[in-house]
């Protein structure tokens, strides 16, 4: 595909993005009324997709001045990151890109100078804290899009470290119980089936993990006809997956009944050598958390007798027991390194969060803590009633009579 192909293909992505974006576009359509971000800088890493460049137009639309980069090395679309820059964008990534690429890109987006950084993993506010602290000056605050960059930055709260307030826009309802929980259980399965052409039914499929996505993962994977067992380090999640009808067990147990493995924890080395030296002739592997350390990619390639990439993003592993397996995506998010990460629709809800957040900030930046903030209830309430009215859907209202009932405490049994 020749580069005018490419950025032709990025934009009609977009555009087909945009017409499923219907609560983000009402946004955007205010924005372009009020310009809340008139003056501001936003540095941004995310995924380049096209629901991303959807984001960008609508932060621009309120005035703001954004530079993009990816937060992961292999989920940058590059028809889309393409489009974006022959738009004038500043977007700064590259499918398979190294380590140091990927840095050299954050960095790019640093060099406006951001007022506000929005980040999916917490890179840009760490590489801010460390490397760049003399931005900080200019920074009203930051905005965080998933699980593994807010227990990261409620790390840096604990420690003391944190140098300026971060809206956990994942905790919106309308983000972590849509996104993760439909958007990620979708798209991972997209992943999985598009790298291997795999069939889902009849199989055992192990899910590392069962907060939101884990949740999502397994009620797919239920649907396509599997047998679901969940791993997990909690008591109150593993008793849920019990009561939602899933087998509960440690993953030394599972891992020799498990056909294809899926961790979604936001924590490493989920899957160690130990656990693929059980593991069955053929055994997938496919990891839905942020980072590449949920599986212990590095510790089992050094006890592989010999690897061999037999699809584009699958890799087998001949073990020193004579098996196979196979793991995917080099260990990386397969949502968005093997598919197109989550539909427009899910991811529409999700960055109502991120263009709200910015406006929060910038109106409230003189009594913001240095502290992981969630958003006022009304905001994320307002994002549901966007998407609803995006569906045409309309629900009741109280009647004075019920509102009056509620606010009391005199009325009771008649």
């Amino acid at each position: 595909m020749t580069n005018d192909e490419l950025i032709k293909q990025g934009q009609n992505n977009i555009t087909l993005a945009q017409s499923n974006m219907g609560a983000l576009m009402e946004i955007k359509k205010r924005f372009e009324k009020e310009k809340p971000l008139q003056g501001q800088r936003i540095g941004m890493a995310l995924h380049i997709t096209k629901e991303t460049a959807n984001l960008v137009e609508t932060l621009e639309a309120g005035g703001a001045e954004v530079a993009v980069a990816g937060c992961n090395p292999l989920s940058t679309q590059d028809d889309v990151a393409e489009a974006m820059r022959a738009k004038g964008s500043k977007a700064y990534g590259l499918k398979g890109q190294s380590s140091d690429e990927y840095y050299k890109c954050l960095n790019q987006v640093l060099d406006i100078k951001p007022t506000i950084t929005i980040d999916d993993g917490c890179d840009l506010v760490t590489e801010v804290h460390l490397k760049r602290p003399d931005l900080m000056a200019d920074i009203i605050g930051g905005c965080e899009e998933t699980t593994t960059g807010i227990i990261r930055v409620e790390a840096m709260e604990r420690e003391g470290v944190l140098k300026y307030p971060v809206i956990a826009v994942n905790d919106n309802k309308t983000k972590h119980l849509m996104d993760n929980y439909y958007g990620t259980g979708q798209s991972t399965w997209d992943g999985i089936i598009r790298a291997t052409n795999t069939l889902v039914a009849g199989k055992t499929v192990v899910i590392a993990g069962y907060g939101s996505c884990g949740k999502g993962c397994a009620m797919r994977a239920k649907g396509m006809g599997a047998d679901v067992i969940v791993t997990e380090v909690d008591t109150f999640p593993a008793l849920q997956a019990r009561m939602d009808g899933f087998r509960v067990m440690q993953m030394k147990d599972a891992a020799p009944q498990g056909d294809i493995f899926i961790t979604v924890t936001g924590n490493k080395h989920v899957i160690r050598p130990e656990h693929a030296d059980t593991m069955k002739e053929g055994a997938i592997l496919a990891n839905s958390g942020h980072f590449d350390i949920e599986i212990d990619v590095k510790g089992i390639r050094e006890k592989a007798k010999e690897t061999k990439q037999v699809r584009p993003f699958m890799e087998r592993f001949s073990l020193p027991s004579g098996k196979d397996i196979y793991i995917l995506a080099e260990g990386r998010l397969i949502n968005l390194s093997a598919a197109e990460g989550h539909p427009a629709d899910v991811m529409s809800m999700s960055f109502c969060g991120q263009a709200l957040a910015c406006e929060y900030l910038v109106k409230n930046q003189e009594k913001l803590e240095n502290k992981l903030i969630q958003l006022p209830e009304e905001i994320d309430n307002n994002i549901a009633q966007l998407q609803l009215d995006t569906m045409g859907i309309t629900i009741d209202k109280l009647t004075e009579e019920q509102i009056e009932y509620l606010n009391s405490w005199q009325e009771g049994t008649a």
